[in-house]
C-alpha cells in the first residue's frame, strides 16, 4: 500500500502563490498517477489536477476547468514526489486539499487507491 504525505498548505493573501508537495511511499511498479483534489466547506470533492507515467515517459498533465492556467503540476521522478504549483490565489481556492493516487489516470471519478491526509489552504481577501 503506498502511502501519501502532503506539505505545502497555509495562508496566502489574494494573488499570492503556493506550492503544495505530495510524496508516496512503498513500492510503486509500473503506470502510476498521482494528483491533487480540493474539499472546500460545504462543498464536493473537486478535481484539481493529476500526472500520469509510465516507466518510460510522463504523459501530459490534467487541470480542473477552474484552476487551468493558474497551476501547473509536476513530477520529481528520483523521489516519488508531485509538486503543485498554485499562482493568482483567489479566496474560492480555500479548500483542504488532498493528495491522490492510483493505477489508472487520476481524474473526476477514477478508482483511487490512496489518499492523502490533506492539508489546508486559506486565501485571505
Amino acid at each position: 500500500q503506498v502511502q501519501l504525505a502532503e506539505s505545502g498548505g497555509g495562508l496566502v493573501q489574494a494573488g499570492g502563490s503556493l506550492r503544495l508537495s505530495c510524496s508516496a511511499s512503498g513500492r510503486i511498479v509500473g503506470a502510476y498517477s498521482m494528483g491533487w483534489f480540493r474539499q472546500a466547506p460545504g462543498k464536493e470533492r473537486e478535481f484539481v489536477a493529476s500526472l500520469a507515467w509510465t516507466p518510460w515517459s510522463t504523459g501530459q498533465p490534467s487541470y480542473g476547468d477552474s484552476v487551468k492556467g493558474r497551476f501547473n503540476i509536476s513530477r520529481d521522478s528520483t523521489k516519488n514526489t508531485v509538486t503543485l504549483q498554485v499562482n493568482r490565489m483567489t479566496p474560492d481556492d480555500t479548500a483542504v486539499y488532498y493528495c491522490a493516487a492510483s493505477r489508472m489516470n487520476v481524474g473526476p471519478g477514477a478508482s483511487i487507491d490512496s489518499w492523502g491526509q490533506g492539508t489546508q489552504v486559506t486565501v485571505s481577501s
